[in-house]
């Protein structure tokens, strides 16, 4: 495998896909890695763009056919992982891979891919603001906007020091800009 990478990561509210879309729309060498799930889709999602959708046992058959470079069960029974074919895919057009993957699956990518990586941590200005964007998203319940904001707390933690740059998203605009300028240089480099 050869290649550049771009990764971010970010706790659910973070402003990770807002941040990820303005980048892909300006810079045509950048193409999104398709992760694969077997969650069920929200709201409008689509196999095959937002993700590849498969059932639990579905991913366990892949994992053991050793079809991903990285994966991981988040919640019980619900998996997510990034597919050798869509790395081969991106690097094959000659396009730099961006992947949008959670905190641990962030870790893991930089480790695998090394100096051909550059990763990325979206920090939200506070765990209640990621509960208001959350809430404000109207796709999950109580119970699940909870769970995530539990978990976001914990991925603050453990992102510490394990990422090439942390964007602390308190100002969109500012954080597009930044954003743009961190990836262009790594684009460039």
């Amino acid at each position: 495998m050869n290649g550049k990478v771009v990764i971010f990561s970010a706790p659910s509210g973070a402003g990770k896909s807002t941040i990820v879309n303005h980048l892909l729309k300006k810079y045509p060498e950048l193409e999104f890695s398709i992760s694969a799930t077997s969650r069920a889709p929200r709201g409008n999602e689509r196999d095959g763009r937002e993700y590849y959708f498969y059932s639990a046992e579905q991913f366990r058959q892949m994992i053991a056919e050793d079809r991903f470079v990285e994966h991981e069960e988040v919640y019980p029974g619900s998996f997510y992982g990034t597919l050798k074919s869509e790395v081969e895919r991106i690097w094959a057009k000659g396009h730099v891979i961006v992947f949008d993957i959670d905190v641990r699956g962030g870790v893991n990518v930089k480790r695998i891919f090394g100096d051909s990586a550059f990763s990325v941590f979206i920090q939200a200005p506070s765990v209640e603001v990621l509960r208001q964007r959350l809430v404000g998203r109207g796709t999950d319940s109580a119970e699940a906007i909870e769970k995530r904001v539990a978990k976001a707390a914990s991925e603050m933690e453990f992102a510490a020091g394990k990422f090439d740059y942390v964007l602390v998203n308190d100002d969109l605009d500012t954080a597009l800009d930044e954003a743009d300028r961190v990836i262009g240089n790594f684009i460039r480099a």
